[in-house]
């Protein structure tokens, strides 16, 4: 779409905001700089406009054609919110929100679709409405994660068997147990949410149930 558009000398502001990478992003709007238009990085989250809760735009790039754009939404079912960040940064934020918020809800299917083979589905249920407040909020508590993790690889693969046995894919538990497996190293440590996230980059997957 941006090289159809682009083809054709478009000189305006061009606004990308499909859940996309922030390299393809960066793609998209080199196409569009390079024909003379204006490229913005856009993302949408939230439900579709006309409930109590509209959807969120957020924009970065150029903050004086992003001013333009969040001055179209005025009074609408949409709240745009510009970012002072360079081109990607939208994208970066819905694929980072997105990839919670989809992983869970698989994740979901999969919990209630092994407690419905063993008749547990009411007990699920409870235990889900006794839970912790919303978990993406709570960035600090990701070094308490971290410090218990060398304890959860091996039951994470325990929970994949008995997803293959239930016949349900397992490939997210096994995966879950391969990410956990980079804190183990900081079993007696005191890490903060910064120290967990860095681990996660940089750390060699730990010597625990899953090797």
């Amino acid at each position: 779409m941006a090289r159809a558009v682009a083809a054709r000398a478009f000189r305006g502001i061009y606004v990308d905001a499909n859940a996309i990478s922030p390299s393809r992003a960066s793609e998209i709007a080199s196409v569009i700089a390079e024909a003379g238009g204006t490229p913005l990085d856009g993302s949408i989250i939230g439900p579709p406009p006309g409930g109590s809760i509209g959807a969120r735009l957020y924009l970065s790039g150029e903050p004086g054609p992003g001013a333009q754009v969040v001055k179209l939404f005025t009074d609408t079912k949409v709240d745009p919110r510009l970012l002072d960040r360079p081109i990607g940064a939208a994208s970066a934020l819905k694929m980072a929100f997105a990839s919670y918020q989809k992983s869970a809800r698989t994740l979901v299917g999969l919990a209630h679709g092994l407690a419905d083979e063993h008749g547990v589905t009411d007990q699920l249920v409870e235990e889900g409405r006794k839970m912790a407040g919303p978990l993406l909020a709570d960035r600090e508590y990701l070094g308490s994660v971290a410090r218990r993790a060398w304890r959860w690889d091996a039951e994470m693969l325990e929970i994949a068997a008995a997803l293959d046995e239930a016949g349900f894919p397992a490939d997210l538990a096994r995966a879950t147990a391969e990410v956990l497996g980079r804190w183990e190293s900081l079993k007696d440590a005191r890490p903060t949410a910064t120290d967990a996230i860095e681990y996660l980059r940089t750390a060699r997957p730990g010597v625990g149930g899953h090797q």
